[in-house]
């Protein structure tokens, strides 16, 4: 009777992000999950009403149960999971806001960095009070599989000295500029594997509806290990799919340099696909990218492949509903142009989640976008040009020492500008050369490894750009 009793008691389990820690997403009905008998009764019962909320297992023993979470706040909860004969126990559970953060390696960086890769002032915050109330996150190991997986191992981790280390630097500093704002835990779904292209994030199903992806196992495995298709899509995000988020961040690009053409095509798909798992069929949850950093592409290619995959960002940002971007081509030392990995992660942080706080926790009036440049535009001077830009109502930072910045005439050859005025009344910026007599181009940030430092007076840097006057 004890054998018997132990293995009805076996079959009862949850999913591992479903674990002692964890954080749930507040205000709302936030899903836990796991596996039990075929066709048997599950009961959850949360601590902070007492309410019971059941589910049954399907044919194949998966159940899930939505519960009604409260406000955030940093009591600890307890969750009693209930059936096939036995029962569970959720420990020191957090009510707060949830994100999952994904993408290559620049997202999976931890605060300890990488090789020759630091993270600047990482230690500042590693050593920090431990805050394990404040900030959790559930880091998804960096693994494939050919197969869907159900579980990872991995548990749910509080901000201390042993865990910051090896968080996510950016996920970390988003958290955090969440939680210092909203004074209430931020939980990170982190799930980001290094060198990953787009089509490692979409399942084999929709790649087989491109042409240029061979999936046969002898075609993926002769891949470098982070370009294969799929396989992260399986072992890593299928475990944690449909935990209850507010939304996504997103961090990747540099392995689809090369196909910005198309790269809007599958990044939407992505983020069609994630929220349709989610159950998101409104685009509720926002999806908010990051820009790829300067760096010096290798071999060297005058097509400027980064600067193109960058814009196609930017065109994919604007053309998904509830989506948004971060710029960081302000955030990369002239010494780590061939460094992948620029050290300035709080930075792109903290921008992910003045996003955040802007569009989706009431702070419309925080600063969160970046200047864009709208069109060329001619002026009375005729060795001037000018360029229209948006979120500067207060001007930029600087009108002298300007890097990143060029102007051309219909020859082509494009001359630096280290002065340009930007004027308050029509907010355009004007540029021009003393060897250049007709200006018709301007490019600014434009290329592999082309830092800029013009930025709106709020510190948020104009997003790269290359445009023609309009005839």
């Amino acid at each position: 009777m004890l054998c018997i009793c132990m293995v009805s008691q076996a079959k009862l389990a949850l999913s591992s992000v479903c674990s002692d820690g964890m954080v749930l997403q507040q205000n709302t009905e936030a899903v836990i999950w796991g596996t039990a008998d075929a066709g048997a009764q599950v009961t959850v019962i949360p601590s902070w009403n007492g309410k019971s909320y059941k589910g049954k297992a399907d044919s194949e023993g998966r159940w899930s149960v939505k519960v009604e979470t409260p406000a955030g706040s940093y009591k600890a909860y307890t969750i009693s999971v209930k059936g096939a004969g036995g029962s569970l126990k959720l420990n020191d559970v957090l009510i707060g806001e949830v994100w999952l953060a994904s993408g290559q390696s620049n997202m999976q960086m931890p605060m300890s960095g990488f090789f020759n890769c630091p993270v600047e002032n990482a230690m500042e915050y590693i050593c920090a009070p431990a805050a394990t109330e404040k900030i959790r996150m559930f880091n998804v190991p960096a693994i494939q599989s050919y197969e869907p997986l159900d579980n990872v191992d991995a548990v749910w981790k509080g901000a201390d000295y042993d865990s910051r280390r090896w968080m996510s630097a950016v996920a970390y500093f988003f958290a955090l500029e969440l939680n210092q704002m909203l004074d209430i835990p931020v939980g990170i779904v982190s799930c980001a594997y290094g060198g990953a292209r787009i089509e490692s994030w979409l399942p084999k199903e929709i790649l087989e509806t491109y042409p240029d992806e061979d999936l046969s196992r002898e075609a993926i495995e002769a891949r470098i290990h982070y370009h294969r298709p799929y396989l992260m899509y399986n072992a890593m995000l299928n475990p944690v799919m449909g935990y209850t988020i507010k939304g996504f961040i997103w961090y990747q690009g540099c392995s689809n340099v090369g196909k910005h053409d198309q790269f809007c095509d599958r990044m939407t798909t992505l983020v069609n696909h994630w929220r349709e798992c989610w159950g998101d069929s409104e685009a509720k949850l926002p999806f908010y990218m990051v820009e790829l950093a300067p760096y010096r592409n290798k071999p060297y290619d005058p097509t400027s492949y980064f600067a193109l995959l960058r814009k196609a960002q930017h065109e994919t940002a604007h053309s998904i509903p509830n989506s948004g971007i971060v710029v960081t081509n302000d955030l990369v030392e002239s010494y780590e142009q061939d460094n992948i990995h620029p050290a300035k992660k709080k930075e792109v942080g903290d921008r992910l989640a003045w996003l955040a706080l802007n569009r989706d926790y009431g702070y419309a009036a925080l600063p969160c976008y970046s200047p864009e440049a709208v069109k060329c535009v001619s002026l009375a001077a005729g060795n001037e040009i000018g360029v229209e830009l948006t979120h500067c109502d207060n001007g930029l930072s600087r009108w002298m020492e300007i890097q990143g910045l060029e102007v051309a005439g219909s020859e082509g050859i494009f001359y630096p500008v280290t002065y340009a005025y930007f004027e308050w009344e029509t907010k355009v910026l004007r540029i021009r050369s003393e060897f250049v007599h007709d200006p018709c181009q301007v490019r600014y940030g434009w290329g592999d490894f082309k830092p800029g430092n013009l930025k709106n007076t709020e510190g948020l840097p104009v997003s790269p750009f290359w445009l023609r006057l309009e005839k």
